[in-house]
């Protein structure tokens, strides 16, 4: 899932001090899972926005919702009636929902209230950790599950760096496992090794972020 968290409550306060009522929205998916933005971040937020801006002397109304998706115009759209008289809204959502509110909301002021940071699985209790750089095009099948784009610190393809420690981890930490010792041991564990000697050919990078923003078609859903 999308991993975000909240902006720091003075960097938020300093982009609604200037108008007089705002809407909070927040989003019941992945940022709800992630407690960062979903309805009870909403809640919660709101009222420590409102006591920041009156110390400010700032006299700021704050109005809140929270959308199933706000990556989805037709969810988005659900708004409109109700955020027709703010003068701004804060989206908990992350960057993609963030984007999706600015273009139905235009031209009223849409700010980021999170920070989005990674593609997550949530390891345990409020452990999240990165497992997909979103590439577009994925080595999973060849690496046995596990990514070397996201999990590792250079995203090497072709094996471990000199950097990888005795025990198995990362230079960069000792509390990161070097992914590709973890892939040697799985390949090991299936009787697969001899596979990551074979010479793949170059990974294709232009589906990642060359060319400028990436359009995704499905011909058959249009």
């Amino acid at each position: 899932m999308i991993f975000a968290e909240w902006k720091p409550i003075d960097e938020l306060v300093e982009k609604l001090k200037a108008h007089k009522k705002v809407l909070l929205v927040g989003c019941a998916t992945c940022v709800a899972e992630c407690a960062a933005g979903g309805e009870k971040e909403v809640e919660t937020l709101a009222p420590l926005l409102s006591m920041a801006l009156k110390k400010q002397g700032c006299s700021v109304e704050i109005i809140t919702a929270t959308l199933e998706k706000q990556c989805e115009f037709e969810f988005v759209e659900e708004l409109i009636e109700k955020g027709h008289d703010v003068d701004a809204v804060m989206s908990l959502a992350c960057g993609i929902g963030v984007q999706a509110m600015a273009d139905l909301f235009d031209p009223i002021p849409v700010y980021p209230g999170v920070n989005t940071s990674a593609l997550t699985i949530r390891e345990e209790a409020g452990l999240w950790a990165g497992r997909c750089a979103a590439c577009g095009d994925c080595v999973l099948g060849e690496t046995f599950g596990l990514c070397p784009i996201a999990r590792c610190a250079k995203s090497l393809l072709n094996g471990p760096c000199g950097g990888t420690r005795g025990n198995g981890k990362c230079e960069v930490s000792e509390d990161t496992d070097c992914i590709w010792n973890l892939i040697v041991e799985r390949g090991d564990e299936r009787g697969q090794l001899d596979s990551l000697a074979e010479v793949k050919k170059s990974k294709n990078w232009s589906n990642s972020r060359h060319g400028g923003p990436k359009r995704v078609i499905r011909e058959d859903l249009r």
